[in-house]
Formats: C-alpha cells, sequence, structure tokens
C-alpha cells in the first residue's frame, strides 16, 4: 500500500506565493509520475503539473512560468513552488502519484487527500 500525504496550502493574497508539499511512502518499487491536480468546486479535476522519473515535466498552460514542480528522490517528495498567484487559482489542491509498487506491478494510481489554496485579498 502506498500512501500519498500533501502539505503546505493556505490563505495568501493575490500575487503571494506558496509551497505545497507531498511525501509518498510504503511499497514502492518504482515511480513512474509524480503530479499535482486541482479540482475548484463545480469544475473538473485538471492537471497542474507533473513530473516523470526521467525529471521531464509538463504544466497546464494557465501556470506556465508560474509555476514550479519538483522531486527529492531521497525522500520520495515532490514539490509545486507558486508563485504570483491568481484568485483563479483557488482550488483544492490533488498529489497523484503512478507508482509500481512491486517489480510485478503494473503502475498504479494513488492520490492524497487534497489541500486547499485560497487566492484571495
Amino acid at each position: 500500500q502506498v500512501q500519498v500525504v500533501e502539505s503546505g496550502g493556505g490563505l495568501v493574497q493575490p500575487g503571494g506565493s506558496l509551497r505545497l508539499s507531498c511525501a509518498a511512502s510504503g511499497t514502492i518499487f518504482r515511480f513512474v509520475t509524480m503530479g499535482w491536480y486541482r479540482q475548484a468546486p463545480g469544475k473538473q479535476r485538471e492537471l497542474v503539473a507533473r513530473i516523470t522519473s526521467g525529471i521531464s515535466t509538463n504544466y497546464a498552460e494557465s501556470v506556465k512560468g508560474r509555476f514550479t514542480i519538483s522531486k527529492d528522490n531521497v525522500k520520495n517528495m515532490v514539490y509545486l513552488q507558486m508563485n504570483s498567484l491568481r484568485p483563479e487559482d483557488t482550488s483544492v489542491y490533488y498529489c497523484h502519484t503512478l507508482v509500481r509498487p512491486n517489480s510485478s506491478d503494473s503502475p498504479r494510481d494513488y492520490w492524497g487527500q487534497g489541500t486547499q489554496v485560497t487566492v484571495s485579498s
């Protein structure tokens, strides 16, 4: 079993910054991807940023140039540095990881419980 726990959400003024952290633990043979999604009320969950085991990244168009995803392979953590935050960034942010728990397993999805980010003056 794999556990995924986010932290770092909160309330910030427009133009401000926040850093989200996500820790994955448990039985993990190999990471495929780690990333962040978000879901605002009444909207579908959307990809914000994702990083592969080979450290290639991709971002939603709306956050390019403002958000940066990074990871720590030793600690099994992924981070999302969010700068120049806008009110439309307000959402629940979810950490997602695609991992192979054991060498014989195909990749499986695991999600965190979500952390609220509110951008408001």
